[in-house]
């Protein structure tokens, strides 16, 4: 991803316009509870990604926004496609940067669990957790949650409230980003390169399971808890990104099924 002039507003870059839109589109209030909340299968599940239930070439669902950011000219890619026979998002970057955001509200101190399945092509070898020359991963999911502004610094919530008047006043205040990485290994975590309020996350490494559609599952009120030692406010949005612009590699994943859940379970 791009550099800011001002390091601090990295986050309007790196994560919270992947979810307002802010900086080229804007994502219109939902009329449906479906696109806000998820989609409810029963009380302990709540789906946010069924890409399963659509056919390889079919538009996007519309809940899932396409978001460009400014000053990257080449956006990545996003398509269904067939993977063993189920309908999966591909989504392919050749030194580009773009994502797919959908707003929802859930709780995740009533679901906390949240699963999902991606693959790749292969992994990105530029890529570092730590430096913002290596902030690009060929698979990232995002959380956004709905932090109170008071928590922060002086400095911070002045920083914040600019943003909010150039980007929309949706901007997310604190982040999970779910990753893909290199080499570091599954559980290791960094604050982004660019900013203390997304907290990265790695979900899978390295190639050893390159080209499997693998499953993952976080417990993402834990995570919350052990990055920012805070209450766990609602889940606001989710995210999905693949992106090679700052290494300039060429990047392509698979993303399955997205949902949350009470308890654990058994991905088949």
């Amino acid at each position: 991803m791009k550099h800011t002039r001002w390091p601090q507003l990295r986050f309007l870059v790196a994560a919270g316009v992947l979810v307002t839109g802010a900086l080229t589109i804007a994502i219109a209030d939902d009329t449906t509870g479906a696109n806000r909340t998820g989609d409810i299968g029963d009380t302990n599940q709540v789906r946010v990604a069924t890409f399963s239930s659509l056919q390889p070439g079919d538009d996007l669902p519309p809940e899932w926004e396409p978001v460009h950011i400014a000053g990257i000219p080449k956006h990545t890619e996003y398509t269904l496609v067939s993977v063993d026979g189920v309908t999966v998002l591909r989504a392919v970057a050749d030194a580009a940067m773009s994502g797919l955001a959908r707003k929802v509200d859930i709780d995740p101190n009533t679901t906390p669990w949240m699963h999902w399945r991606w693959r790749i092509a292969r992994p990105n070898e530029k890529s570092a957790l730590h430096t913002k020359r290596g902030d690009d991963f060929p698979a990232r999911i995002y959380v956004f949650f709905d932090f109170d502004i008071m928590r922060l610094s002086l400095l911070e919530r002045i920083i914040i409230r600019i943003a909010r008047v150039l980007y929309g006043e949706r901007l997310p205040l604190a982040a999970l980003c779910y990753v893909w990485s290199n080499d570091d290994p599954p559980g290791t975590t960094a604050w982004n390169a660019y900013t203390k309020r997304v907290h990265m996350v790695v979900a899978s490494s390295g190639a050893g399971q390159v080209g499997q559609l693998i499953a993952v599952e976080r417990n993402v009120r834990g995570d919350f808890r052990k990055a920012f030692g805070e209450p766990v406010p609602r889940i606001t949005g989710i995210a999905i990104a693949t992106d090679s612009d700052e290494t300039g590699e060429n990047s392509m994943a698979w993303y399955g099924e997205i949902s949350f859940s009470r308890q654990l379970q058994e991905i088949q």
